[in-house]
């Protein structure tokens, strides 16, 4: 095997751990993967969820909660892109506080974000790209695994500067206008598949990450699989029960309708936070739920099975 050619160092890669290579075997792997799942489902022969359940879903939910937003709100400056899934314009601000907001609370996630706009100033890209590691990570430190997400930060500046001279994802927000799904018409703009994938290119970011950029900042049709989506997924037999969340995300988002997107994913994320009766526990299986009932009514579900369904939708 010839030795591995190591990459120039940036002047701030000193600073903390550097950011993975392009040519990287994780990277290609995403990569990879993500292609081959953006026309085809990694379940093709799968046939739900069937466009009238995810209506018939949609519709229950916001029945059920009409105070949570099923219509897509425009990004603002106002927002916190930690608290708000990234519902801001600022490209690469959306994928900051989204990667803050991993794997905690929306209270620590905005604690964590107001703390590094504190220290560095808001969108101060360049100035969180530069600083000592052990300063961005004090900044964070509210939002747990501030370690991680301080390299993964970073490192993540640092690869946006050196693709393209400035801290700056804004070219992703010109919409390319679509002749097939995610395939560009007029050779101008950015598609969903190419906006989707530069995301997934940099280090940390995964699928869900990107999922939640595409749909909350760039107001693109995307359907993010978090916890609560995936658990509620499984129950409600929309994925197979081999499926982890990356390829249950690759599956949904060929198989949920559009337009659906958006609130399906709001309140199925709603509903996951607040509904005890479609959790895997002794509780939950006492409990009612709105969409328990709905599998006994439309899928003839009996309760034995039900109880079933929960335990195994709760396994992650």
């Amino acid at each position: 095997m010839p030795p591995r050619v190591k990459r120039p160092r940036s002047p701030t890669a000193s600073l903390g751990t550097p950011a993975e290579p392009p040519s990287s075997p994780h990277r290609a792997k995403k990569l990879k993967l993500l292609a081959s799942h953006s026309i085809q489902s990694p379940f093709p022969d799968y046939p739900h969820p069937t466009p009238t359940e995810a209506a018939q879903v949609h519709a229950l939910l916001a029945a059920t909660h009409p105070e949570l937003a099923a219509q897509p709100r425009r990004p603002s400056n106002a927002n916190d892109s930690a608290r708000t899934c990234g519902s801001v314009p600022d490209v690469l601000e959306s994928l900051v506080g989204t990667i803050l907001s991993q794997n905690t609370s929306s209270r620590n996630s905005t604690a964590a974000k107001r703390g590094l706009d504190a220290a560095f100033g808001r969108n101060n890209f360049e100035a969180i790209a530069r600083a000592r590691r052990a300063d961005v990570v004090e900044a964070i430190k509210t939002g747990g695994l501030a370690n991680k997400k301080a390299a993964v930060i970073q490192n993540i500046l640092q690869e946006v500067h050196e693709k393209h001279g400035r801290y700056s994802l804004q070219h992703l927000a010109a919409a390319a206008e679509p002749e097939a799904k995610g395939k560009r018409k007029d050779g101008l703009g950015v598609s969903d598949e190419e906006a989707m994938q530069e995301l997934v290119s940099y280090n940390g970011v995964g699928p869900k990450t990107a999922s939640c950029v595409l749909l909350f900042c760039l107001g693109r049709a995307s359907f993010p699989v978090d916890t609560h989506v995936f658990r509620l997924s499984r129950l409600l037999g929309w994925v197979p029960q081999k499926a982890d969340r990356v390829t249950a995300q690759a599956h949904l988002d060929l198989k949920i309708p559009d337009d659906l997107k958006y609130g399906l994913h709001v309140l199925m994320v709603g509903h996951g936070r607040r509904c005890k009766g479609c959790k895997g526990s002794s509780n939950g299986a006492k409990s009612d739920c709105v969409l328990k009932k709905w599998l006994r009514e439309h899928k003839d579900v009996k309760q034995e099975k039900l109880e079933t369904k929960l335990e195994d939708a709760a396994k992650d």
